[in-house]
């Protein structure tokens, strides 16, 4: 199996197949109704509906990288503003995080595997995730989804009782 095949193995296993820790991150998102989704129960640092356009922002920033972009915080920020709560808002957001994932997972499949390898800058900045390979990019985005997903299901549990 090819890095390419891993990858997109792993990332659409943990977006919407059965991943070995529990519910994908699609099943916790999509079990998020519209009120709950821009409810931020005392003492959280962030809503859901923030997370949702966090982990957008970023996988919009990877897929930038792999397309030769060079790296930065993402065009719409780190935590993009939610505005003001809105449901087709909520769905469109779920959506695009959808979307964005399909393109990310279309350049995983056309990455040689020469270019698995190659570093992204050649200076570390763990804030900005430099100074790492293609494929400890894409791994780290994966993990990012996992962590926030578990972010998700936490503040939708505490929300909905």
């Amino acid at each position: 199996m090819t890095t390419s095949e891993k990858l997109q193995h792993e990332l659409q296993n943990i977006l919407s197949g059965d991943p070995w820790y529990g519910d994908s991150v699609y099943s916790i998102i999509e079990n998020v109704s519209f009120e709950a989704a821009f409810e931020k129960p005392m003492g959280a640092a962030h809503n859901i509906a923030e997370i949702v356009l966090h982990m957008l922002s970023w996988t919009e920033e990877v897929l930038d990288r792999l397309n030769g972009k060079e790296a930065s915080l993402p065009l719409s920020g780190n935590w993009p503003d939610t505005g003001a709560p809105e449901e087709q808002k909520w769905h469109n957001y779920v959506n695009d995080l959808k979307l964005v994932n399909v393109n990310l997972s279309g350049a995983i499949s056309n990455f040689t595997e020469e270019k698995w390898s190659e570093l992204m800058n050649d200076k570390r900045e763990p804030g900005l995730g430099t100074g790492v390979t293609n494929e400890q990019l894409v791994n780290g985005l994966i993990q990012h989804h996992i962590y926030h997903s578990g972010q998700i299901a936490i503040l939708n549990r505490i929300i909905n009782g």
